[in-house]
């Protein structure tokens, strides 16, 4: 009695030419054993299934995620076995534990599963997969024709043939094809065997298309995605409504960063985005600092200020060195003696350590301790200094 109830957990590492297979026993302290490995077919899961049925325990199985699709797990199940598929992403591994084997991972799979340590994610059934299948066809047919129709622009491109209107694959670029006719016989045929392509393509999606749709009326799941479609044809026409409204010409509304790029109060901000120039046209386009050439600077002198007023009279008789070489008006000074506190501690209250605290306006100390003024040298006092 006690040797049927005991579990015995499998791990499976499945790969395209071979399935490595290791167990654990129930026991804490047991080490996981490790099989060998055996083929990739299902008559060799059924005699590796007999085989550890015979050892009298209750199987759980568990296998990673991979490329070579869900039949094990479906066969698994189907004899009434345990059977679990866990991401590779979500197995938890030791720091520093770079050594990784197929031996090693089934090992780990077997004692991971002994533990409760793996969570495995929900297997789609036959019907779900058939409609993946069905919809990973409809992208591939929707690739293949992207790709063709890239080749044959190039071929037009590379010989300078141009449509007449701007849009492209519209009915009067598909009537304009046909027109086309090459200076050589091989040129023709590789233009004519392009737009064939183009053709099959096309044909070939809707047929997907159309069985796609049929297949999915029959689903379980239809009116989901019947209501994800609906979402989709709503945002869509919102969109183009919203577009309609706004016309051709429209200014894109403000949002609260052009506002407040805007705002410019000292006259000392640059928040307009700096104009795109491409590389070819000339020298390097200075941006403001910021993301998306945004951001906050300096404003440059003579940008965006007013013009100067046109001097009259005498001052435009005056050159530029007159107007620089001429005195101006007496900058007045202040007495330290309105401060007796400054004047007895010049360094003391100043904003940079290295200006002595000197402030606008204030007397520089000379090194015998005197202040300087215009009229000559004073005491700390206020008197004159001999």
């Amino acid at each position: 009695m006690d040797t049927c109830r005991k579990t015995l957990s499998v791990g499976l590492d499945v790969h395209k030419d071979s399935i490595t297979v290791a167990d654990a026993p129930e026991d804490r302290g047991a080490e996981g054993v490790a099989r060998g490995a055996i083929g990739p077919r299902q008559s060799d899961s059924d005699t590796l299934i007999r085989k550890l049925q015979a050892k009298g325990a209750t199987l759980v199985v568990g296998d990673e995620a991979g490329p070579c699709g869900d039949w094990l797990y479906r066969d698994l199940t189907g004899k009434g076995l345990a059977c679990q598929v866990v991401a590779p992403s979500l197995i938890p591994r030791k720091a520093g534990d770079r050594v990784k084997t197929d031996l090693r991972d089934a090992i780990t799979l077997a004692r991971l599963m002994r533990s409760g340590d793996l969570s495995g994610f929900s297997v789609p059934g036959i019907e779900a997969e058939a409609l993946r299948d069905l919809s990973r066809g409809r992208d591939d047919a929707r690739q293949d024709l992207k790709r063709s129709k890239h080749r044959l622009k190039s071929f037009l491109l590379r010989h300078d043939v141009r449509p007449e209107g701007r849009a492209t694959w519209n009915p009067a670029h598909l009537r304009w094809l046909p027109e086309v006719v090459r200076p050589t016989p091989p040129q023709q045929i590789v233009f004519q065997e392009s737009v064939r392509a183009v053709t099959e393509q096309q044909e070939r999606l809707q047929r997907v298309e159309r069985e796609l749709h049929a297949a999915v009326k029959g689903w379980r799941l239809a009116p989901a995605v019947e209501a994800i479609q609906a979402l989709g044809r709503g945002a869509r026409r919102r969109r183009h409504r919203a577009g309609r409204a706004r016309g051709p010409h429209a200014v894109r509304s403000p949002t609260p960063a052009d506002a407040l790029s805007r705002a410019d109060p000292l006259g000392v901000l640059v928040g307009s985005a700096a104009p795109s120039r491409r590389h070819h046209e000339g020298g390097a386009q200075p941006r403001p600092a910021g993301i998306g050439g945004r951001g906050v600077g300096l404003s440059v002198s003579g940008q965006g200020q007013p013009a100067p007023p046109t001097p009259t009279g005498e001052a435009a008789d005056r050159g530029p060195r007159d107007r620089l070489d001429g005195a101006g008006a007496p900058v007045p000074t202040v007495s330290p003696v309105d401060h007796p506190g400054e004047a007895r501690h010049p360094g003391r209250g100043g904003h940079c350590p290295r200006d002595g605290g000197l402030r606008p306006g204030q007397c520089a100390p000379r090194p015998d301790g005197h202040l300087l003024t215009d009229g000559g040298p004073i005491e700390a006092d206020g008197t004159p200094s001999p």
